[in-house]
């Protein structure tokens, strides 16, 4: 089997690539009162769902590099306490912390000195590859939450 070829697909997955479109599209086009409503019958707004990802991405990522890494409390430490952000400077902070985190993590993909299917030592069985797909799943699921709002 061709590991470039894996490689080449999981970037493509967390690119948002295939059934849906990209979140960098999708929230690129968002005003900032679109990005803090909760529409009616919605638990959560978009910023609430960007936000989640940022922070559940950046702790997987972390978690994957890092053995002293902590990660937040479960489940409060995941969600922003506000519906909102603050202003455009929180927004477009947390939408540049998200995508240069995924830069990180597509760049862990491509790296071919890193080996996918090698277990993370400070883990409990997890690997490199599971991680970079929960991400890419994560961020899937929530892209059609966002979607949906």
């Amino acid at each position: 089997m061709d590991e470039r070829i894996i490689r080449e697909q999981v970037v493509y997955l967390l690119k948002g690539g295939g059934a849906h479109r990209s979140l960098r599209d999708v929230i690129t086009r968002l005003s900032l009162e679109d990005a803090g409503r909760r529409p009616a019958g919605f638990i959560h707004s978009i910023w609430e769902l960007v936000e989640h990802m940022r922070i559940c991405q950046w702790d997987i990522l972390s978690f994957t590099l890092d053995a002293d890494h902590i990660s937040p409390e479960w489940p409060d430490g995941y969600w922003p306490e506000q519906p909102a952000p603050e202003d455009l400077k929180t927004w477009e902070k947390t939408t540049s912390e998200f995508f240069n985190d995924l830069d990180r993590v597509t760049g862990i993909a491509r790296d071919d000195t890193i080996d996918l299917s090698s277990t993370i030592p400070h883990g409990t069985g997890q690997t490199v590859i599971r991680e970079l797909l929960l991400i890419a799943d994560h961020n899937a699921y929530h892209l059609g939450q966002i979607l949906a709002v």
